[in-house]
């Protein structure tokens, strides 16, 4: 009688254990600095491409801040494009607001991409604030090139 109850409780114990490790995974794609939140950095694979766009959101801003630098080996260099474009990295980012990079927006551009960006991958990138100091943060590969950056993050 007591070896199905302990086939339940293994499973149980099982299931919350898979539950507890799916659990950070959900939240793996948001970083901290001491002045705001990083959500979700991505872009598209690259494709026959020699740069991508990276878009992310940042929010909770404690304390006003500004986007500094970008740093990955995955390119030469970054820079803003979009709304605001320039060739270096300098975004303000308002306390008390969402400040949102989109492909229809200002978004870090990554140029002189020294490898193919691969879909459903994630590669290491750095971003550095005025205020905040430097975050490691993983750039997630979740779509496809394509020939126009026009469209849309589904999210």
């Amino acid at each position: 009688m007591s070896h199905p109850l302990h086939r339940r409780r293994v499973l149980h114990a099982g299931l919350a254990l898979g539950l507890g490790l799916a659990l950070p995974a959900a939240r793996a794609c948001e970083f901290f600095t001491t002045t705001l939140r990083i959500t979700h950095p991505w872009t598209r694979a690259s494709g026959d491409a020699d740069f991508v766009i990276v878009c992310m959101k940042f929010d909770e801003v404690r304390v006003a801040d500004r986007l500094i630098g970008v740093e990955t080996t995955l390119a030469t260099r970054a820079e803003l494009g979009g709304i605001g474009a320039s060739e270096r990295v300098d975004l303000a980012i308002p306390q008390g607001q969402e400040t949102v990079l989109s492909e229809d927006g200002t978004f870090v551009r990554l140029v002189g991409l020294t490898q193919p960006i691969e879909l459903a991958r994630a590669y290491p990138m750095r971003l550095i604030f005025e205020r905040g100091g430097a975050i490691d943060t993983d750039l997630s590969v979740d779509y496809v090139h394509l020939h126009s950056h026009s469209h849309s993050h589904p999210h």
